[in-house]
């Protein structure tokens, strides 16, 4: 009987002697040991400025219209600048933070060198509400440029709240 045993048991002995031996696991890192730090990749370089005012970017901000008993007003960003319209003298006053005698605005179709009081808050200057240069502002494609108040250019959006405060003086 045991042979017939051992006899039975040879094709599991032959079997068992095919697979390999266990290889170790490889101990895991140690947990103390942080992770490699990806390195920071440079900043790109600013693109060369443009020599043309219509590629420059936009001065962040945006327009915000409001009604008033006396006409309206528009202002732009955190009071960097602002149109206000005055029925009863039928003139729009565009408003300007910082300082200089002289502004020059720019638009797609014309440029202005306006003479500017100081005002508070900035500078000023009154222009009749059916001024060209407001509908200029108004039409321009996509932005307008005040110069010579600031140390930068204003690069404004020309949205629609410039001419509804100038309707709102012709009417």
């Amino acid at each position: 009987m045991s042979r017939k045993l051992f006899l039975a048991a040879l094709p599991l002995l032959a079997v068992t002697g095919c697979v390999p031996a266990a290889r170790p696991l490889p101990s895991p890192e140690p947990a103390s040991r942080p992770a490699p730090a990806p390195r920071p990749t440079p900043a790109p370089a600013p693109p060369p400025a443009s020599s043309d005012w219509r590629d420059w970017a936009l001065t962040p901000g945006d327009w915000r219209y409001t009604a008033t008993a006396s006409g309206s007003v528009a202002r732009f960003g955190a009071g960097i600048a602002s149109l206000t319209c005055d029925r009863g003298s039928g003139t729009v006053t565009l408003a300007v933070q910082g300082s200089g005698a002289r502004a020059i605005v720019r638009t797609s179709s014309t440029a202005r060198t306006l003479a500017m009081t100081p005002a508070a808050g900035g500078v000023s200057v009154r222009l009749p509400a059916r001024d060209g240069l407001l509908d200029a502002m108004g039409f321009s494609r996509g932005r307008f440029v005040i110069e010579g108040v600031t140390p930068r250019p204003l690069v404004i959006p020309a949205w629609p709240e410039i001419l509804r405060v100038a309707e709102d003086c012709r009417a």
